[in-house]
């Protein structure tokens, strides 16, 4: 019989040994939760530490990500490859037992926490996941999907506003196996929490569609045990159980305060802690029998044994829908998606068609929904305006059972309606792709990308394919005024290191846009989108080079192309739907024989990944360049620009046209600007 008190402070003893090794860290919290940790790992958890991706795992996310050693104990006692070398490591260079927990670099941990409430958020990401790919590939008789998603949080998550929206969305979506594990120990950095956290948390979650649990002993390992299994049995709401805790516990003048939470115990309190806990070891010592009652590489090796024998069975059934599962699972795309692409490109150069590019990315997303079926869309309730829905992707629907509505042919629904919550919506899409089995993206304007910035930085930190549909992406949105017009938000987004990002200047850039994001296995991407229509550039400039375009820039037209036989002596940089005025300009020098190449960078970000001699042949040395783009300046310095046509200052309310001519950007003054570089030069 395993002994859950001792496995419970070999738990405790590591994070204040390695918290003290380090001289860093916050040791309180996992001493507080170890005997949360004994309940969910010892009895419940399904895992296998001998393969962390094993696609049928429960899922585990500690939200509170301060907490780190609680995680980094218990992979080190179940099993993962994370030797005690590691965990006296902690918070060391290169060491897999980083401050807070890391995606991709320890193995066993599901998701990069730390921002709190965003850990919570991705987990209803992840159980969103479970129960779409359980709607779409379970089949009478066999169930291939079937696993439970975990998350344990204390109070600062639940103060974060972002854990309003990853609750409300739970509640709606009935995500009935996603269970949180709440650790209420009244004690935050700034100490007893009480004036300043007086939410009755069981109500507003209770209020929001959760089953709640609670409270109980959060050191009585039974009854947490039993609380989980309670939330396991029952199949309508998510689950929220409340476990009152002490911080630091087993510290005997460290627990219940503040000094618990963010730094080292001290090795006089470590010695006396020890005492009381009656654990005689020396640091980083467990004894053999707590490790064999932690050990959880039989039951993880023989659970998944099983799902290999039942996944046998549903692929000698359902030969396809096995192959699809593992093809999704894995992340990679179909077969024919390079064609699929191109055709898609080709469609959209050939058509010709002078649309927003909102509207082009529709278009590309109506080819690309249709042929991909792991495309998972929404918008944070501007469904009409950003135009990420389909014919291909219905609205996603829970019926009167809380069980994913189908379509009268069978299909889920891939279109979710976020509701106004623009940073859940981004944090519940790293929970989606971190799951697997879908391709996340989602729309609001370009400038509430404000709000979920910080998601779309831990989706860039966490190497996620998460794509954000960002439209309205200017002044040309016209009489919505400053407060809805991007100034600076596509500079900002291209500061974030990881991050693509795209602004494309007609359906043909928009589409390879598109193709680019969904090929990006390893980082996140943000399409910057017009919404006023933009004139196909195919009649002003019918020599371009399609195949250049996923480069990020490329010469879009020469001065021949404009009747001038000549080197170019100036070069205009444009992006999104300043490209046509750039064209414009063009041709209004050339009428006065000055001969100017136009360059449509639509990625900076994939430009700059280019090679020198790739760089050089766009933009060649020695020549004025004059970049033009409805956003603030300062990024466009760095290519060594003569002059920039930009805005640095906020916008105005009124018609579109009227503001293109009051901040500058018509033909007249691009070309104008080119003029004027060329005499200083």
């Amino acid at each position: 019989m395993a002994n859950s008190e001792q496995m419970a402070n070999a738990i405790r003893a590591l994070a204040m040994d390695a918290v003290q090794q380090a001289n860093s860290g916050h040791p309180g919290a996992p001493m507080g939760m170890a005997d949360m940790a004994v309940a969910l790992w010892g009895r419940h958890l399904r895992h296998n530490p001998q393969d962390p991706h094993w696609a049928d795992r429960d899922r585990f996310v500690l939200s509170n990500g301060h907490g780190s050693m609680l995680l980094y104990a218990l992979l080190h006692l179940t099993g993962y490859d994370l030797p005690i070398q590691e965990l006296k490591n902690f918070r060391q260079l290169h060491s897999k037992t980083a401050g807070h927990p890391e995606v991709g670099v320890t193995p066993g941990v599901e998701t990069t926490t730390g921002p709190l409430g965003q850990g919570l958020t991705n987990a209803v990401g992840m159980a969103l996941a479970e129960k779409l790919l359980a709607a779409e590939f379970n089949q009478a008789g066999h169930t291939v999907v079937d696993h439970h998603t975990y998350v344990m949080l204390g109070d600062g998550c639940l103060m974060e506003g972002i854990s309003h929206e990853a609750v409300a969305l739970a509640g709606a979506w009935r995500l009935s196996k996603l269970v949180a594990l709440y650790d209420d120990n009244g004690i935050s950095i700034d100490g007893q929490v009480a004036p300043w956290f007086i939410d009755n948390t069981p109500k507003r979650f209770e209020a929001c569609g959760w089953n709640v649990i609670g409270p109980v002993d959060g050191h009585d390992a039974d009854a947490v045990d039993k609380a989980i299994a309670k939330a396991r049995a029952q199949s309508a709401k998510p689950t929220l159980i409340v476990c009152k805790t002490h911080i630091g516990k087993g510290s005997p003048n460290r627990a219940n305060t503040s000094k618990a939470h963010g730094e080292p115990l001290g090795a006089e309190e470590i010695a006396l802690t020890r005492a009381a806990l009656n654990w005689p070891y020396a640091p980083f010592e467990v004894p053999a029998e707590v490790y064999a009652d932690w050990n959880a590489k039989e039951a993880g090796a023989q659970a998944q044994a099983e799902w290999n024998q039942r996944f046998a069975a549903y692929r000698a059934a359902f030969p396809e829908l096995a192959a699809e599962f593992e093809r999704r699972m894995a992340g990679d795309l179909p077969k024919h998606f390079a064609q699929t692409a191109v055709d898609a490109v080709v469609e959209a150069h050939t058509k010709g068609d002078t649309v927003a590019s909102r509207k082009a990315s529709q278009i590309a997303l109506e080819a690309f929904t249709a042929k991909l079926p792991e495309l998972l869309g929404g918008s944070a309730d501007l469904t009409g305006s950003n135009l990420t829905n389909t014919k291909s992707t219905p609205a996603l629907r829970m019926d009167a059972k809380g069980a994913v509505a189908k379509t009268e042919d069978g299909q889920i629904g891939r279109h979710i309606n976020y509701g106004v919550r623009e940073f859940g919506m981004a944090a519940v899409m790293n929970g989606i792709a971190l799951h697997g089995g879908f391709i996340p993206y989602g729309g609001t304007f370009l400038t509430f990308s404000d709000y979920s910035r910080n998601a779309i930085r831990m989706a860039a930190l966490m190497k996620q394919r998460v794509i954000h549909v960002f439209t309205h992406d200017s002044i040309g949105l016209g009489e919505d005024g400053p407060t809805h017009q991007s100034i600076e938000h596509a500079a900002s987004l291209r500061l974030i290191p990881n991050l693509d990002v795209w602004r494309p200047a007609d359906t043909a850039e928009t589409t390879v846009a598109w193709s680019v994001a969904l090929s990006n296995r390893d980082k996140p991407t943000a399409l910057l989108l017009s919404r006023q229509n933009l004139q196909h550039l195919s009649a002003l400039a019918p020599k371009r080079n399609l195949g250049d375009i996923s480069r990020g820039a490329y010469v879009l037209s020469e001065p021949a192309d404009v009747g001038l036989k000549k080197k170019a002596k100036a070069v205009i940089i444009a992006t999104g739907s300043e490209v046509q005025l750039a064209l414009k300009a063009q041709r209004l020098l050339a009428a006065k024989k000055i001969p100017v190449r136009v360059v449509s960078m639509p990625s900076t970000t994939a430009f700059d990944r280019e090679d020198v001699k790739y760089k050089k042949a766009v933009l060649p040395t020695g020549v004025p360049r004059i970049a033009v783009e409805m956003g603030v300046t300062s990024g466009w310095w760095k290519y060594g620009c003569a002059a920039v046509i930009g805005i640095d200052t906020y916008g105005e309310s009124a018609p579109a046209p009227v503001l293109f001519k009051h901040f500058g950007f018509t033909e007249e003054n691009v070309a104008a600007t080119v003029l004027a570089a060329l005499k200083r030069k």
